[in-house]
């Protein structure tokens, strides 16, 4: 069961990243796969919490939005928002995961237009929903997304949700909590975390079958590379099996 998608390989190597007892914030799709195969696999105290208000469910398949039934079957809460967005503002939240059209080299999102003028934007997106809170006070937040020039982008034209802002202590400077921020972003090309200082977006890791020159070729920004750059550790059989049987049978994530 050697062979693998991107997306798998995506989702396999965020459920490593969520250790036993940890709380974790998802939405549906990859993140939402991630957590699930981290449960079954690695953490199984792990805690999932879901944006509408779903907390500590034992997940029969994979749901399809945040307020489907199956987000609190077996959940110790069948909540609302506000008690997720006030277990996130209290510090209880270790993880989350947020996507956008674009992020920056300092991990800022933007999932609200392209464009500068607000009112007439090229493209107008979703918006935040509760990412801007989830980005604000989860103490490690995560990506998985495809790699490109486009989305990967030197500045943002809007910032939905904050990253490290303008780096350094900036982040810390504007008020938001400590230690919180931008921890891991996954890419079908490689892994990147921010370097401690700068909090500029650094390689640390290579995916099979690609090399460092085409993951900067896929950026629109210089990224900076930790000294012993890794290959990073491909889907076991096990992790793969329980993917597809188990997680997402009718691959509502792992065929796209």
């Amino acid at each position: 069961m050697s062979d693998f998608n991107a997306m798998e390989l995506m989702i396999c190597v965020a459920s490593r990243e969520l250790e036993d007892g940890a709380t974790c914030g998802v939405g549906t799709g990859a993140p939402c796969a991630a957590a699930m195969l981290g449960q079954k696999v690695n953490s199984p105290n792990l805690v999932i919490m879901f944006e509408a208000g779903g907390i500590a469910p034992l997940l029969p398949e994979m749901p399809i939005s945040v307020g489907d039934s199956r987000t609190t079957n077996k959940a110790i809460l069948a909540g609302s928002m506000c008690e997720i967005m006030e277990t996130a503002s209290r510090g209880m939240l270790d993880y989350t995961f947020l996507g956008g059209a674009q992020i920056d080299m300092y991990g800022n999102f933007n999932s609200t237009r392209i464009g500068n003028d607000h009112q007439k934007p090229k493209v107008r997106f979703p918006g935040s929903g509760g990412a801007n809170d989830f980005a604000s006070f989860a103490w490690k937040t995560m990506v998985m997304t495809p790699q490109d020039s486009k989305r990967f982008v030197e500045k943002c034209t809007y910032i939905t949700s904050p990253g490290w802002l303008d780096g350094g202590d900036s982040r810390a400077k504007s008020g938001l909590p400590l230690n919180t921020g931008p921890y891991k972003i996954i890419t079908n090309m490689a892994v990147m975390d921010f370097e401690p200082e700068s909090k500029r977006m650094r390689i640390i890791s290579i995916n099979p079958g690609y090399s460092v020159k085409t993951v900067e070729e896929n950026c629109g920004f210089e990224l900076l590379k930790k000294s012993n750059i890794i290959e990073t550790k491909p889907p076991t059989d096990k992790e793969l099996h329980i993917l597809r049987e188990e997680v997402d049978p009718y691959r509502y994530v792992i065929g796209r």
